[in-house]
């Protein structure tokens, strides 16, 4: 009798995640600009949960008035790549303008190339079906003011320490598009080092709530995403130093962090 109703739950869950495709949720205002976005060009490393670094990271970013280009890349040594490149105005609020994410090869089931404008409301997804098969997709949406894809760390950064929990929407392709909810909330201080030398980083947690029918079924058959971890310097100039989540539904667990050069031995004197 229960492994019919878990099987019933299954399938019933599954037919809600694709017939409820699109809920709008609960939409906020953008977060307040605390801190202004500036050029930089950051290294990152990404590792998996028992410390192994698989890809490198660069994040490239540029600013022309208030308008910010931000292109976060990570290449595997297996060959995928991970690039996201997000277009946003940080004039009073944090707006998202475009955001254009791509995965693809070998560490990545689904490949996926997704593309928002939210200016025009257009929302476009390529993807690949179990068959191989290339499949693109256009959907024309009313994309919410807060809107946070390509800027979870961002808001994070600009967050006050200790502030009540913060909600933004954000959307997804699985590879089918779906609106949900971010609620992100403070985890206080933790102590770690640099060179030796000891330092403070705010920690936030990042729940994903699914809402509809599907936030109620997920927990009830192990489908509710796992919260993403983000650690943040705070004073006068915010940095990232560390966020812990997926990358892809159902994947691993892995790491961000900034990553430190590592250079060759210097030649000896005299050869």
């Amino acid at each position: 009798m229960k492994t019919n109703l878990a099987q019933r739950l299954r399938s019933w869950s599954m037919i809600t995640l694709l017939i409820c495709l699109w809920q709008p949720g609960a939409q906020a205002d953008p977060v307040a600009v605390r801190y202004t976005r500036g050029t930089i060009h950051g290294l990152l490393e990404l590792q998996t949960e028992d410390g192994h670094v698989v890809a490198s990271g660069d994040l490239v970013q540029v600013v022309h008035g208030s308008q910010v280009t931000a292109q976060l890349t990570f290449h595997f040594k297996d060959g995928s790549i991970d690039d996201e490149t997000t277009v946003f105005s940080q004039r009073r609020n944090f707006q998202l303008i475009t955001d254009h994410h791509i995965q693809k090869g070998p560490s990545f089931p689904q490949p996926i190339d997704l593309f928002i404008d939210c200016r025009s409301g257009k929302v476009t997804v390529h993807s690949t079906n179990k068959d191989g098969k290339e499949e693109v997709k256009t959907s024309q949406l009313h994309l919410p003011p807060d809107l946070a894809n390509g800027l979870v760390s961002a808001i994070v950064e600009n967050l006050r320490p200790g502030a009540p929990e913060t909600k933004v929407s954000m959307l997804a392709a699985t590879p089918s598009l779906r609106l949900v909810t971010l609620s992100i909330s403070s985890r206080g201080e933790e102590s770690f080092s640099v060179a030796g030398a000891p330092r403070k980083a705010n920690h936030s947690e990042i729940k994903i709530e699914l809402g509809g029918v599907a936030g109620v079924v997920a927990p009830m058959i192990g489908k509710q995403p796992p919260n993403i971890q983000i650690w943040v310097i705070g004073g006068q100039a915010p940095t990232f130093v560390r966020e812990q989540g997926q990358l892809y539904e159902d994947s691993p667990m892995f790491t961000i962090e900034l990553a430190g050069p590592t250079w060759p031995d210097s030649p000896s004197s005299g050869k």
